[in-house]
């Protein structure tokens, strides 16, 4: 019985905590505008390389602009799915790109 509640407890702690990690999102009011500064694209750096056009990264309550590089996909056939901006209930928030 005392195994049992002290499961009880930890899922408890476990679903407040997830709803912690939920309210950590950065939403913004107003959608940023992208940078006017141009990012020539360099010369791929290899075969296989994709040129990540638009990234946004959180930086403390707001984000900020990280567009213009090359990466390297996770494996073999990998496609990157651009990132895009959401609008929520609450504002703008950036959905990042990401491997399939």
């Amino acid at each position: 019985m005392k195994q049992w509640i002290n499961a009880a407890w930890m899922a408890c702690l476990l679903c407040l905590f997830m709803s912690f990690a939920d309210a950590q999102r950065i939403r913004v009011k107003v959608r940023p505008v992208r940078p006017t500064v141009v990012v020539k694209q360099t010369p791929s750096p290899g075969v296989g390389h994709v040129w990540i056009d638009e990234d946004w990264e959180p930086r403390g309550q707001a984000y900020g602009w990280k567009g213009g590089y090359w990466a390297t996909p996770p494996r073999k056939g990998a496609i990157y799915v651009k990132g895009h901006w959401a609008k929520t209930r609450y504002g703008w928030e950036w959905v990042p790109g990401h491997w399939r």
